[in-house]
């Protein structure tokens, strides 16, 4: 594993947590967490690409809080002012920066839960993304007040690869979302579509605090090391 330095950081006014290799890289991810914010495994995502030999900017969706330090209650209270619009222009000041200062050549977005489903509007949005990873997008229905944009339909807009890993028994985005999910992806002229199903794994598997469930821990310890494989495959030269 390569070796790697890591810290938080603010660009254009915003906190951010940046893991690289030593020796820097040409290729990046933009991490987008879960509610959790950029808590302790959130900055160990993040260490765990660079430790591949790609470079890790963590968008900080509550510019500071996380889970490490502030109740799930008040989390949760916050991400129902999320706005969707405001989200995507923050992630577009770090990209600037990634291309930019950290003088990266290709770089994708990876998201968990709220970040999923913003990570396939991201892709969407942004041409220069290199891939788009979204574990168990929180895709809601009915869709809340603050979803202004329609993840399923955006999807459809990405040009890049895409993989998603879906929960089997999610109780957030259903069977049904999924599978509209899906064939929008397939419909589109442009990007591979791959899709992991883990059957019986919950909403949120990847999160350590839900591993007490073998079946999430199993669905994780699948999944992250080919999420892995797919994010170098993408944005390492």
């Amino acid at each position: 594993m390569t070796d790697v330095e890591a810290e938080f950081v603010h660009i254009a006014g915003l906190r951010a947590y940046l893991a690289r290799p030593r020796g820097g890289a040409t290729g990046g991810m933009l991490l987008l967490p879960m509610i959790t914010g950029i808590d302790a495994q959130v900055r160990e995502y993040a260490q765990d690409i660079a430790g591949t030999g790609v470079t890790a900017l963590v968008w900080d969706p509550w510019h500071g809080p996380s889970a490490d330090d502030t109740a799930r209650e008040e989390l949760m209270e916050m991400m129902g002012r999320l706005d969707d619009e405001k989200c995507l222009a923050e992630m577009a000041a770090l990209l600037d920066h990634a291309f930019g200062e950290l003088g990266l050549v290709k770089v994708g977005v990876i998201g968990w839960c709220l970040g999923g489903r913003l990570a396939l509007l991201l892709g969407a949005r942004d041409p220069r993304m290199a891939n788009v990873v979204a574990y168990h997008p929180s895709i809601f229905v009915p869709t809340p007040p603050n979803h202004t944009l329609d993840a399923v339909e955006q999807a459809g807009r990405v040009a890049a690869p895409v993989m998603v890993l879906h929960a089997g028994a999610d109780t957030i985005m259903s069977t049904e979302t999924f599978g509209r999910l899906q064939s929008t992806l397939q419909q589109r002229g442009t990007g591979a579509t791959i899709t992991h199903v883990y059957p019986g794994a919950e909403h949120g598997f990847s999160s350590r605090g839900r591993h007490d469930n073998p079946v999430n821990a199993e669905a994780y310890a699948v999944s992250w090391p080919q999420a892995l494989d797919f994010i170098g495959d993408t944005v390492r030269s």
